[in-house]
């Protein structure tokens, strides 16, 4: 991981647990289309949206209200020339109470200003964890497939 890997914060008004639970449930802010587990260490989980992205991850790290990991294993993104560019990098959740709320940290380790996907890739982040995962833990109503 990197300074310049593409990294948002949001603070919620619930707890580290509300808060790491509703990371460890993708399909209510991500996308519906995941299969399997994505909350059990080592397991191997997909996303798929549309004909655009599929992606293959595996959960490396679970600490239970503080960090969650999801290695990407295999990716095929369409709409890129390096159609695998996702491959090898980590979707990253570092979770903490600050004051009375909770701080949730995304960083996408390996994605870089340098790459072709930063910038669609940089603002479809910023979409899903600043407003759909947000709403998730706020009101327990997330926004998946909201990615355009």
């Amino acid at each position: 991981m990197t300074s310049r890997d593409f990294t948002t914060t949001i603070l919620v008004d619930r707890t580290a647990k509300e808060a790491f639970d509703a990371i460890n449930r993708p399909r209510d802010w991500w996308g519906e289309a995941i299969e399997g587990q994505t909350d059990r260490l080592g397991e191997e989980w997909t996303y798929r949206y549309k004909d655009m992205h599929f992606s293959r991850h595996k959960t490396t790290e679970l600490v239970p209200d503080r960090k969650v990991v999801w290695q990407v294993v295999d990716a095929q993104m369409n709409f890129l020339q390096d159609k695998a560019e996702w491959r090898g990098t980590a979707v990253i959740f570092y979770i903490a109470p600050q004051g009375g709320e909770t701080q949730s940290r995304f960083t996408h380790a390996g994605l870089v200003p340098e790459v072709e996907c930063f910038e669609v890739c940089k603002n479809a982040w910023s979409g899903l964890i600043g407003d759909s995962l947000f709403k998730l833990i706020e009101t327990g109503e997330g926004l998946p497939d909201t990615v355009e």
